[in-house]
């Protein structure tokens, strides 16, 4: 039966939490009363997530795996899973607990209510985060908004209902190493929102380390907006009118022999100016890197098994991993009379 919901899951190092996750999603679609799929994402997990993914296939028929070759990342396997989501509407949900799953039912309703594309499941209470997790987080959706996405709802993370028009218009983007709950937003679909208390972290540890958020950060600045070079030209007009300006303090001083020796302010003024100068260089550097990637068109990620199909990219026959990752099939030529 083909399914009219879709639940997304990337999972990486789950073993913890999964029974706990399965054990809370099931019983919320089971009472849906419509047809579904729940397509967890392995994403190159090393532990016994695999195995339990498995497991509990042979006794949950709508669940389906998705097995990455490799650890692509947390948005790189939210792509792969939207890419092979066949439902009318597709939920994408992270297996720790923090986002719970019962709010899927609202989401749906509300969808199918107000016949909005999107629907976004907004944080309301982060209590449960660290203080550095609610400020960063507080940080970084008023910088974006600056940058001009004025359209990112606050504190709207990858929990999110989206209609299967807003899902192939996101597959259908050609951009590398995306952040999605920026482009999502900036599609302009007509959107509604559902609260809800964000929960602690059911078991196992977070998967985002700081090293990841400032990953994360850079490539949401750079992938979204073109504020970061308007910034580094801003620095280098500063930075030439204080050389003007230091140039006629210097023609002044030298005329009224006011002049003194020394390499103080002279140091001061280089390391400002290269600091400058380095700060520009990395702003563009990051610009240009991307520029680099998408050119070599390299996908993102390899799918490595379907289990909806139950063959592998190896065996598959016809199978090939495109552009954008996914396995394809080569369409067999009709039979001759």
């Amino acid at each position: 039966m083909h399914p009219q919901l879709s639940v997304v899951v990337p999972m990486y190092q789950e073993q913890e939490v999964l029974p706990l996750f399965v054990e809370r999603l099931r019983p919320v679609l089971d009472g849906l009363a419509t047809p579904y799929e729940v397509v967890a994402v392995d994403d190159g997990s090393r532990d016994q997530t695999p195995v339990l993914l498995q497991r509990y296939r042979r006794e949950w028929p709508e669940l389906r795996i998705l097995r990455l070759r490799a650890n692509s990342g947390h948005q790189a396997a939210i792509s792969a899973g939207l890419m092979g989501a066949r439902g009318d509407w597709v939920v994408t949900l992270d297996a720790d607990l923090q986002d719970p799953p019962e709010v899927i039912a609202q989401m749906l309703a509300l969808a199918r209510a107000e016949s909005v594309d999107v629907v976004y499941g907004v944080r309301t209470d982060r209590s449960s985060d660290s203080v550095f997790k609610r400020l960063s987080a507080k940080v970084f959706y008023a910088g974006m908004r600056r940058a001009g996405a004025t359209d990112l709802p606050d504190n709207a993370g990858d929990y999110r209902l989206m209609s299967r028009a807003t899902v192939d218009a996101v597959n259908a983007l050609p951009e590398h190493h995306r952040v999605l709950r920026l482009v999502i937003p900036s599609l302009g679909f007509p959107s509604a929102s559902v609260g809800y208390v964000r929960e602690v972290r059911a078991a196992g540890r977070s998967k985002y380390p700081i090293a990841k958020m400032v990953r994360l950060s850079v490539d949401s600045l750079t992938g979204f907006s073109l504020t970061p070079l308007r910034l580094a030209t801003w620095f280098g007009l500063g930075g030439f009118l204080a050389a003007v300006g230091l140039l006629l303090y210097a023609l002044v001083a030298k005329l009224t022999g006011l002049t003194v020796a020394g390499w103080t302010s002279t140091v001061v003024i280089v390391a400002a100016v290269g600091a400058v100068q380095l700060l520009c260089l990395g702003i563009m550097g990051e610009y240009v890197g991307r520029i680099y990637t998408t050119l070599q068109r390299r996908p993102t990620y390899y799918v490595a098994h379907d289990s909806l199909t139950g063959q592998d990219s190896r065996t598959a026959a016809g199978g090939a991993v495109n552009r954008a990752g996914e396995l394809s099939r080569t369409p067999t030529p009709p039979a001759r009379d």
